[in-house]
């Protein structure tokens, strides 16, 4: 073993959580028929069906080349366990979170740099990426699909009662107060789940974590605190207080109704508005197909021209680094991201894809969000920046029942320092 494989090992070694016995292949094969077999490891279950027809249609034209999709539902332990065996797949998806920014960075991928591939991506979706971690100077994945988190609203609602989208905060608060007036709910809170917190956290927060926020928290390491130079009290404070804020506006009862209340009283008109994301918008078709919803990015600025979209690359598409098959993977690589390829899986899975010029859907939801996509007024989730040892769905939870900001803010810090001061760093170098 080489040295900087070794390295390698070590650095997948660190990282794994857990070592499980699966029966998924590796390595791929090359038998005598001269027919390569890519083993294509995929984490979304409900996108097993398009990824069977994409390798279908591809092996049709490559009749060289076999693919064998291995769909996980716990992806993010088998691939570390794959990686620990050295048995890591040709080609992977995984979703756009920290623990790919912290493989990545663990130099077990492949550097895309100067694959053609790359050039045909939103730079804005490949920016996010590189904010979740890359080994030193490489490109470690491909965005290939995106979400987006952004207010749901009623568009028949919205025009029955003459509202226009808001699109600054005081704009946000008087369609709240003037549905309020006409006696309609503006949000469905569903607190019940935890998680359904999470969403306006992100979005809002997402505004006072620019500029590198997160790179200076994580240069403060274990100093984050009162007198550091960034922190979640110094700078979340309006973003915390912009969340409580539209909390307010919610139905009674809402901090024991679940998402799927809440999918199913926005489908049937009992409020106007839901602080969610795309990934709603199917539960709610499924139950009225009818409903006219669109999306809208939160405006928590003054001046329009400063509003984010928040979105996660939901599935991004990487390739072992060290793969016997390269020219093959990148093959397949290659055809999933011809625009043709990329419209029809986008348009199945609800979502928006990063290949620049190609078509969306006609949904209006994903039509809606398509101008902040073209023009780059895009982000990340937030959460992916922050060490998932610390508890925020709880601690944002516990916000939003008590309004202690400032408790949860300081927590928040604490949690940081607390997590930094014990972290061994993990990298990829190979010296």
């Amino acid at each position: 073993m080489t040295k900087r494989l070794k390295t390698t090992a070590r650095a997948v070694a660190v990282l794994a959580t857990a070592s499980l016995a699966i029966g998924l292949g590796g390595c791929a094969s090359s038998p005598g028929n001269g027919v390569t077999t890519l083993s294509f490891f995929q984490f979304k279950g409900e996108a097993l069906d398009d990824f069977a027809q994409i390798i279908t249609d591809f092996e049709a034209e490559n009749p060289d080349i076999r693919v064998v999709q291995n769909q996980v539902a716990d992806s993010e332990t088998a691939i570390r366990t794959l990686l620990v065996k050295g048995k890591t797949p040709d080609v992977i998806t995984l979703n756009a979170n920290g623990n790919f920014g912290r493989l990545a960075q663990a130099g077990v991928f492949y550097d895309f740099r100067d694959e053609p591939a790359l050039e045909t991506i939103n730079p804005a979706v490949q920016e996010i990426l590189a904010e979740l971690g890359n080994k030193q100077g490489e490109v470690n994945g491909l965005g290939y699909v995106n979400n987006a988190n952004g207010v749901i609203y009623n568009r028949a609602i919205f025009e029955e009662q003459g509202l226009e989208v808001p699109e600054t905060w005081d704009e946000f608060i008087a369609v709240c107060d003037a549905l309020t007036a006409a006696g309609i709910a503006p949000f469905y809170g569903t607190l019940g789940d935890a998680w359904t917190g999470m969403p306006s956290w992100n979005a809002l927060g997402a505004y006072p974590a620019q500029d590198g926020f997160f790179d200076e928290m994580r240069a403060e390491g274990a100093d984050v605190g009162p007198d550091s130079s960034v922190s979640f009290e110094k700078d979340f404070a309006r973003a915390m207080e912009q969340q409580s804020q539209l909390f307010s506006y919610m139905q009674d009862g809402y901090r024991g109704r679940t998402y799927d209340d809440g999918d199913a009283a926005f489908a049937n008109g009992e409020a106007a508005m839901l602080l969610q994301g795309i990934w709603a918008l199917s539960p709610i078709k499924a139950i009225n197909p009818d409903v006219d919803a669109a999306i809208f990015p939160y405006p928590a600025t003054d001046d329009p021209a400063d509003r984010l979209l928040v979105t996660g690359v939901d599935i991004v598409v990487t390739m072992g680094r060290d793969t016997p098959n390269r020219e093959e993977a990148l093959r397949f690589i290659d055809y999933l991201f011809e625009a043709g390829v990329i419209e029809e899986f986008a348009a199945s899975q609800n979502m928006v894809p990063s290949v620049i010029g190609a078509e969306l859907s006609d949904d209006p939801a994903l039509q809606s969000v398509k101008p902040f996509f073209d023009e780059g007024q895009i982000t990340g989730f937030i959460d992916h920046q922050i060490p998932p040892s610390i508890p925020l769905t709880a601690i944002v939870q516990q916000f939003l029942f008590d309004g202690d900001a400032e408790a949860a803010l300081a927590t928040l810090d604490s949690e940081w320092a607390k997590v930094a001061a014990r972290t061994i760093p993990v990298t990829g170098e190979s010296e």
